[in-house]
């Protein structure tokens, strides 16, 4: 974890820039939080306060949420681009002080997929530009240890608040005590974001300073938006492999958020025992992460992206044939583990490939389809609910994603280089 230093006296590397690389897990952790706030208590809102017995209709706040953050995400990249990397966290921080007031006050249920849009915002500037900032920090060696370290720090805060949130409605009622959490959380990640973290957008103009001709011609770094966004979605095959398989990862997501809840609640769970399994996925996601994002470092991106996603599709067949909250426990565990070998994997991937003068960028395109996941994935999951019952739509979502790390393996190439090329 040494460092290396650049032009003007920039250094890259975990250890010259542990302070600032902490301060942003720390603030990563508060936007999962924001998200953990509604892993549990939202779709038992959707059944119990507002009536909705359409799965399609119930699910139209994860639709909400999925479809701004994945826009928001592909501007945030630009946006940090051209204006810097702090600016546009301290703007996500602002759409979200609102969301827990409203979901506190929502008199209909158009009033939470109005807060889940202003929480899309949130989630896309703000975890995109954590993601930017310590890629920007930690230089090309330790990506994939950075990656690890940011997500794992926003999905065992997610675990955490589902949990505590599970816990105070299991006692005190599904509002308004189980969102006070989030009051806290928006408070405290603007005011760290506006006062405390520091403009990284030189680190990456540093090590572009010094990065090499790239091999293929068509990734230099004089490139428009719509020339990277096509490289990352169809053209480059590691890149487009990593962006079709984020996407189903999200859709798996949208699955365990809207419909796992649902089918645990149909077969006689407690809300507190809900909240645990709500939480048992993201957690172990979360700090599996602190592993596998060092782990890629060490053997490479492609086979831990195929592993995991075939794992995920083990794991959401056993949901489907399970009946009980032994066997929905170990179906949880196993997609946390199979959901920390791809997540900071493939954002490693999108480190790896794209140049830094249009990295921030390639992120942003990639996140875009990623987080698109969560729309498609709730609305498939909903209409075949509705349609053909919950154990349809998440057999076939097990279906979709075992197909997803076949195409991986059959069309990514290994992305990372070689360790002894690159500074520590």
């Amino acid at each position: 974890m040494t460092a290396t230093t650049e032009a003007g006296g920039i250094r890259l590397g975990l250890r010259a820039n542990l302070a600032r690389f902490a301060l942003l897990v720390a603030v990563n952790a508060l936007v999962g939080g924001m998200l953990g706030q509604e892993r549990v208590v939202l779709p038992l809102l959707a059944d119990r306060v507002f009536g909705l017995s359409a799965y399609t209709a119930a699910l139209t706040y994860i639709v909400a949420f999925g479809a701004t953050k994945a826009v928001t995400n592909f501007f945030a990249g630009t946006l940090s681009d051209r204006y810097g990397r702090k600016p546009v966290l301290a703007a996500g921080w602002l759409f979200a002080l609102p969301v827990p007031l409203l979901l506190i006050w929502a008199p209909a249920w158009g009033w939470v997929v109005a807060a889940n849009v202003l929480l899309g915002i949130n989630q896309g500037l703000t975890w995109s530009t954590t993601v930017i900032m310590k890629i920007d920090l930690v230089g090309p060696a330790r990506r994939g240890l950075a990656m690890g370290f940011n997500e794992a720090a926003g999905y065992v805060a997610l675990a955490a608040t589902a949990m505590a949130t599970g816990a105070i409605a299991s006692h005190a009622g599904l509002r308004p005590e189980p969102f006070f959490l989030g009051i806290a959380y928006a408070a405290l990640g603007l005011g760290m974001s506006a006062i405390m973290v520091r403009e990284t957008r030189e680190h990456a103009r540093a090590e572009a300073a010094r990065h090499p001709a790239p091999a293929n011609p068509d990734h230099h770094e004089d490139l428009t938006t719509g020339q990277i966004a096509w490289i990352t979605s169809i053209r480059d095959k590691a890149l487009s492999a990593a962006s079709q398989a984020g996407m189903v990862n999200n859709l798996n997501d949208a699955l365990a958020w809207g419909i796992f809840p649902l089918l645990f609640a149909a077969h006689g769970l407690s809300v507190a025992q809900i909240g645990v399994l709500g939480a048992l996925y993201p957690a172990v996601w979360g700090f599996g992460q602190l592993l596998t994002g060092w782990w890629s470092d060490r053997i490479g991106r492609k086979h831990l992206i195929t592993a995991g996603m075939l794992i995920q599709a083990a794991a959401i067949a056993v949901v489907a044939t399970g009946t009980t909250f032994t066997v929905w426990a170990v179906a949880q565990i196993l997609l946390g583990l199979g959901t920390a070998l791809v997540y900071p994997t493939l954002l490693a991937v999108i480190g790896d490939v794209a140049h830094p003068a249009w990295r921030a960028r390639a992120v942003g395109v990639y996140r875009l389809w990623r987080d698109g996941g969560f729309a498609v994935g709730a609305l498939l999951a909903g209409v075949l609910a509705d349609a053909y019952g919950l154990t349809t739509a998440i057999w076939t979502v097990a279906t979709l994603t075992a197909a997803s790390g076949l195409l991986v393996a059959a069309r990514m190439y290994e992305t990372h280089p070689r360790p002894a090329a690159l500074p520590a």
